[in-house]
């Protein structure tokens, strides 16, 4: 089990410079280094402010220079809006530029705002994906190839800046259709999920869906399948920190959701508000669902989710809405120093058991 953060970049209001909310990116990169972390995640949005990362290669290139061991990742590249040839080319530069701690998270997207402004369609998302993961090794393992597809056609090419990670970085797939998680399984690449803000039941319900997609490529979950879990979680004995991370949030689901269900609205065409839901969580129920609390209570709760879900990896949300940024780092720095050694030192008594 090792532990990554996973920086969505939220902008809240404009008393947040875009600027000001990358630069925390970064800072929250290098905390989660020097506490230890295994990994980063840089999302991927577009044109508004649910997410202020464009491009998660980009983050990589940039925050490895400013590290020297954590691994990087993409949580995850949007295939559909790339040009084919040249995101082979950055993928190649960018695990060069990182000395190979590229962690390569793919998928097909699903916000139609964002399609829009492309000039993609969104209804074809799915079938340009397939051709992308057809190409990605096809791409990194043969010194000269080529692809004719409906959607993607590659004259013989070779990539000049081949990946430092042979043949390739590992790939991660994301997705909430099961034969996309299929073809990942099938393909030996690693799987990214989530049980949003619920509890335990969905936990359950998720490591059943993973387990039924598994067998159905004749694989063992457990054994043969490497995933990890995207999970908010806070710990902390001050109740209103705990209260401003989970308002912080629900934000992020109010504004996901918006966007999803093509809901959204906007006063000035950029920000988009706010708007409670009727399937919004209550904080109370926020609060029995994750793992917040005091780090003993943290602990327990992660422990009891691993239990269930039996992930290989799992990625703290960090930057969220517009939490203070040294209080977050101060709980990067504070899991790092108790919340992780102590859930690895448990799992490795019961490994040992």
């Amino acid at each position: 089990m090792d532990f990554g953060v996973f920086i969505l970049a939220q902008q809240r209001g404009y008393h947040q410079s875009s600027q000001d909310v990358i630069k925390n990116s970064v800072e929250q990169t290098v905390m989660a280094e020097q506490a230890g972390f295994s990994n980063a995640w840089y999302a991927e949005h577009h044109f508004n402010n649910y997410s202020l990362s464009p491009s998660p290669l980009m983050m990589v290139a940039h925050c490895a220079a400013k590290t020297t061991r954590i691994r990087l990742g993409s949580a995850v590249c949007i295939l559909p809006l790339y040009h084919p040839a040249r995101f082979l080319a950055e993928v190649g530069l960018v695990d060069t530029l990182s000395d190979g701690r590229l962690e390569l998270g793919i998928g097909s997207g699903y916000q139609q705002f964002e399609f829009e402004r492309f000039g993609i369609k969104i209804e074809e998302s799915a079938a340009v994906y397939d051709e992308f993961l057809d190409v990605i090794p096809m791409a990194f393992k043969n010194k000269v190839f080529e692809y004719h597809g409906k959607h993607i056609d590659i004259l013989p090419s070779s990539i000049a800046v081949r990946p430092v990670q042979e043949p390739l970085p590992p790939i991660w797939i994301t997705s909430g259709n099961p034969v996309t998680l299929g073809r990942g399984v099938r393909e030996g690449h690693n799987l990214f999920v989530t049980a949003l803000l619920n509890g335990n039941d969905a936990i359950a319900n998720l490591r059943t869906r993973l387990e039924k997609v598994a067998e159905g490529e004749g694989k063992n979950l457990d054994r043969d399948v490497h995933f990890g879990f995207l999970r908010c979680g806070y710990a902390s004995d001050n109740q209103a920190e705990i209260d401003a991370y989970l308002d912080c949030a629900r934000f992020q689901r109010r504004i996901s959701e918006s966007l999803k269900y093509r809901r959204a609205q906007s006063d000035d065409g950029y920000m988009i508000k706010e708007v409670p839901s009727d399937t919004d969580p209550t904080m109370e129920q926020l609060k029995a669902n994750l793992p917040v609390g005091s780090v003993n209570q943290v602990i327990d709760k992660l422990l009891a989710e691993i239990e269930i879900l039996k992930p290989k990896h799992i990625a703290l949300q960090t930057q969220l809405g517009d939490f203070d940024q040294k209080t977050m780092l101060r709980q990067i720095e504070l899991w790092g120093d108790r919340i992780i050694p102590a859930v690895q030192k448990e799992l490795a008594q019961k490994a040992a058991a």
